[in-house]
Parts: C-alpha cells; sequence; structure tokens
C-alpha cells in the first residue's frame, strides 16, 4: 500500500529579515488526517514557517505546494479560501468587536434577496445562531453574551473564541500555535479535545507547542525545527520526551533518517 500524498509540502524554504535567517531551507510534510506536532527552541522558527505556509509572511525562496500543485498565498485570506485556519500566537482577534463579529470577521452571513446582495445587510441572526452552535460544541466559553467584545474576555476565553473559529471554518487545515499556552489546566484539556475531534473530522492539524506532554498525547508524528530548518521527523511512539528535547536543542544528533513516511 503506497503513502498518501502529503496535503502541504514546502520545499527549501528560506526566509531573511535583513541579517537574520528566520528560515534556512526549510522542508515541511503535513499529511491527510494526522496531528502534526511542530517543536524548536525559541527562535527556531516555528512561527515563520507556519506564516510562510498561510500567507503571513512571502519566502524569499522555496516551494510550497497544496495537494501537489504549487500555491502562492498573498495573504492570510487566500490561505483562509484554501481551507487553511489559524490560531496564531497573537490570536488575531478585534478586541473592539463582538464574539459573533469576531468568528464571522471576514465571512459574514449576508440577508437573503435585495438587502443583502444590493445594500450588503447581515444577517445578523444566523451568525449568531451559527456563533452560539459552534461554541456551545466546543463547551470551550461560559460566556451568556455573545454579543461583548472580546476585549472583555479573559485570556483564556479570548483563546477559546479563536479557536472556535479556526474549528468552525477550517475546510482543509487547521494549524495551531500554541493553542494551550494562555490557558489553566481545565480550558487546556477542553482544547485537546478539541483537537481530536477536529482530526476525528477528517481534518489534519499542525500544532505548534512548547508543551511536551501535550504534544505527546496528541500527536501522529512530531516536526523537530532546529536553526531555521527541519531537523527531522519523529514517531512519538518510539522516542520519549526527553530525547526529542535533546534533538531540539542539538544534544542528540538527529536520526539518519525520518521515522514514518
Amino acid at each position: 500500500m503506497t503513502n498518501p500524498a502529503p496535503i502541504i509540502q514546502a520545499r527549501g524554504l528560506v526566509k531573511r529579515f535583513g541579517r537574520v535567517t528566520a528560515l534556512d531551507h526549510a522542508d515541511f510534510d503535513l499529511y491527510p488526517g494526522e496531528i502534526l506536532a511542530v517543536i524548536g527552541d525559541n527562535g527556531a522558527g516555528k512561527s515563520t514557517l507556519i506564516k510562510a505556509l498561510t500567507g503571513a509572511i512571502m519566502p524569499d525562496h522555496g516551494e510550497i505546494l497544496m495537494d501537489g500543485k504549487p500555491i502562492h498565498f498573498r495573504s492570510p485570506m487566500d490561505a483562509r479560501r484554501a481551507g487553511i485556519e489559524t490560531v496564531y500566537q497573537n490570536l488575531a482577534l478585534s478586541p473592539a468587536l463582538s464574539i459573533v463579529d469576531n468568528l464571522f470577521l471576514g465571512r459574514e452571513i449576508r440577508a437573503k434577496g435585495p438587502l443583502g446582495s444590493w445594500f450588503r445587510k447581515l444577517d445578523k441572526a444566523a451568525m449568531q445562531r451559527v456563533a452560539r452552535e459552534r461554541l456551545s460544541e466546543l463547551g470551550l466559553l461560559t460566556i451568556q453574551n455573545i454579543n461583548q467584545p472580546v476585549e472583555t474576555l479573559s485570556g483564556g476565553q479570548r483563546q477559546g473564541v479563536a479557536v472556535a473559529r479556526a474549528a468552525a471554518f477550517g475546510s482543509k487545515v487547521v494549524i495551531m500555535d500554541e493553542p494551550t499556552a494562555a490557558l489553566g489546566v481545565k480550558e487546556s484539556r477542553r482544547v485537546l479535545e478539541l483537537i481530536l475531534d477536529v482530526k476525528r473530522r477528517g481534518l489534519p492539524i499542525v500544532l505548534i507547542s512548547h508543551n511536551m506532554p501535550h504534544v505527546f498525547e496528541v500527536a501522529d508524528r512530531i516536526h523537530i525545527h532546529r536553526l531555521g530548518r527541519r531537523l527531522t521527523v519523529i514517531d512519538p511512539k518510539k522516542y520519549s520526551m526527553s530525547e526529542a528535547v535533546a534533538l531540539m536543542t542539538g544534544a542528540l544528533e538527529a536520526p539518519s533518517e525520518e521515522r514514518m513516511h
């Protein structure tokens, strides 16, 4: 049986910021239906890699393929249209807007008929209904008023809104950059359950995290990023957390061949 083709591939990505090389001929592969964790020390280039894959930055060199075809996202909106949803570390929420407006930012539901098509009137009731469904499905939030501004929420609740948006609208890939970083134990557990739920729906997930227990609990494969490039990919069932950290920091030499795929 042949291995499935990757959903997203990157080959030889280079990105420089002045004299700093954030990506140094980085490679990447995400396969259908998997949870791929991306780990690396601070400054290893993990977030830059994800931003390159999602149109938030343009790589200087290299190639990105989706379903085997070259893609050139010029903005995160391009990536969203292609079905890639991302929860960035800074959450990318608009604090002054309501929870509902943040969930539907850039994909608002228009009213039916001339009011929607000509006057661009929004169907607020439909957006509120869908927002409430999504948030209650996830069980992430204990918010009574979904029309309250995001700036009135706690850090954990804001994270919940961002995760809910990605899980609700990602059609090809969901990327999560440190989704449990601002959360307590109970909220973190719910996010991990959500990640597994998204996987069960057939969506592949990229999880960038410093939390090794979380990574080893949910990941199918672990991409280790070091000094701006992919060092290796390991199977969490064959390596310990301490070995993964040793690879990440350079204390342990990378295996000669990548595991799995």
